[in-house]
């Protein structure tokens, strides 16, 4: 029996990958096992590499006795259950950033389809009709594109887009405006800045709470007339109705659409509406980056079953259970106050400033440094962000980070703080659990636990506030679940608040006005 270690491939893969895999261990490729099959066999394998179609469930997990390493050919996990295999130990890759080029393609190539009726023009001469006056089309040089989210695939858009002669302006809050600057891209301080500018506009943003929906009838009215949307990212991004009726009416000229709400869609608003082009999700096939995926998975599995360096796992990398049993307890908090800081300073327009304080500070930090970097970035881009990459997400984007350490601690045996630009926040861990605590936001001392959903306020210190807070959020239909307040020697308080759902943009805007304070909401994944 060879001690080489057993992998098993259950999707095809590029068989450069398969070539990868076999120089470092015995490789099964078998693509027609049942669930019930590859649960029952299993057993044995030291990795396993999938796609799409497999479902790594926690019970399939547990049946992996052996399992040291899952494979993901492709940019997602959605079908691993990652949290369990990193409860077993057992570590998660994929295949982060292949699809980038062909995506950002795809943008262009649905651009331009757009633009000159392509799609439309070619069923009308299959069909046997010459229309040539119907599809005139428009030119997209010297025309204004706009980019919604500039990570890695919303920059190789615009770099596209600037070769074809576009103006091209860009909105993403969390990359700094040195990067805007090396590319030659304009740098929109907010949407409703971006909005009557543009010719065309392009979506990359991931799908999260807050750009779930962002394109509605509400954005759409703010847009120059005859605009056309572009989204390659997240088929929930857009209110399909809304974009419907506004082409209908007349004040977009059309959409480019390749991905919906629920995939595979067989049925949409969009399907049969002239102006509107459409495709499968098409951003990452191309044999360039399944080929890609296939060998750069098929690397970081090799590299996981050798003791190598795996750059792309999606689960917490191993260190020493010395670092861990003092600094893990404080990787959550760590994600949540880069989240929490990032949200009240409305981006990282600069660098992060990580500080550890204390007993954590004796250890390495590099994790919560990490984990800070991975809390400040998701959620805004659409790329994965997690405890492996955020530090090349970072780069993308030009944002810098510091770390300090000091083993004196004020008031507590750790503490961490986080600051971007003007916004400081500070915690700790609390309980045999170790549950994230809030002690400090923007230089005020405040105790609050942490929630999923979390509000700061900001305001003059007179009688009868904290009242008016409450009333206000009430009458906007939000329970608050927990508050603190803090007071400083200026005449100003902070409020923590921990609400029961998320608070919309417009609820928001009614607090602040309500109260007359600075207001942040910010979900945390608590």
């Amino acid at each position: 029996m060879s001690d080489r270690p057993r992998i098993l491939v259950t999707e095809k893969i590029a068989e450069g990958g398969i070539d990868v895999l076999r120089s470092v261990g015995e490789v099964d490729v078998e693509l027609e096992w049942s669930a019930d099959e590859l649960a029952a066999k299993i057993a044995p394998y030291d990795a396993l590499v999938v796609r799409s179609a497999t479902k790594v469930t926690a019970a399939l997990i547990a049946q992996a006795l052996r399992l040291r390493v899952i494979g993901r050919a492709g940019t997602g996990v959605d079908n691993v259950d990652v949290p369990a295999a990193t409860e077993r130990g057992i570590v998660v890759v994929n295949a982060a950033g292949s699809n980038a080029v062909s995506a950002a393609e795809h943008a262009i190539a649905l651009m331009l389809a757009q633009a000159r009726n392509i799609p439309q023009a070619h069923m009308a001469l299959v069909d046997g009709r010459w229309e040539r006056s119907k599809f005139g089309g428009i030119e997209v040089t010297g025309k204004t594109l706009g980019v919604i989210g500039f990570g890695n695939i919303g920059q190789l858009v615009a770099e596209r887009a600037l070769g074809l002669g576009m103006r091209v302006v860009a909105y993403d809050p969390f990359v700094a405006d040195a990067r805007y600057r090396e590319m030659g891209v304009e740098k929109m301080d907010s949407l409703d800045e971006i909005y009557p500018q543009c010719d065309f506009i392009t979506l990359h943003v991931a799908s999260t709470p807050e750009t779930r929906g962002f394109i509605n009838a509400d954005s759409l009215g703010k847009m120059r007339a005859g605009v056309r949307i572009i989204n390659d990212a997240r088929g929930d991004l857009i209110v399909a109705e809304d974009l419907v009726a506004a082409i209908e009416a007349g004040t977009v000229a059309g959409a480019a659409i390749d991905v919906f709400p629920d995939e595979p869609a067989t049925e949409s608003p969009y399907f049969g509406v002239p102006g509107i082009i459409v495709t499968p999700h098409l951003g990452a096939s191309t044999g360039e980056a399944q080929e890609r995926a296939g060998i750069a998975c098929a690397e970081q599995v090799a590299a996981a079953l050798t003791g190598g360096v795996v750059t792309s796992a999606v689960n917490i990398p191993v260190v020493s259970a010395e670092t861990m049993a003092t600094v893990g307890p404080f990787l959550p908090l760590a994600g949540h106050l880069g989240r929490l800081a990032a949200g009240i300073a409305g981006g990282i327009e600069g660098s992060i400033e990580v500080t550890c304080e204390g007993e954590i500070a004796e250890h390495d930090i590099r994790l919560l440094v990490t984990a800070v970097l991975a809390g400040a970035l998701s959620g805004h881009t659409v790329e994965t962000v997690n405890m492996v990459n955020a530090a090349d997400r970072a780069r993308e984007r030009g944002i810098e980070w510091s770390d300090s350490a000091t083993s004196v601690s004020r008031d507590y045996t750790s503490r961490l703080k986080v600051t971007i630009g003007d916004a400081s926040v500070a915690g700790t861990t609390v309980g045999s659990t170790s549950r994230p605590r809030l002690v400090e936001v923007l230089g005020q001392s405040i105790e609050l636990e942490l929630a999923p959903h979390v509000g700061i306020l900001r305001y003059a210190d007179t009688p009868g506030k904290i009242g008016t807070v409450g009333t206000t959020m009430a009458a906007e239909g939000i329970n608050i679940a927990s508050m603190a307040v803090g007071r400083s020697l200026d005449g100003q308080a902070t409020m923590g608040v921990t609400v029961d759902s998320p608070v919309p943009p417009e609820a928001q805007a009614a607090i602040a006005a309500g109260c007359d304070a600075n207001v942040w909401f910010v979900d945390l994944d608590v």
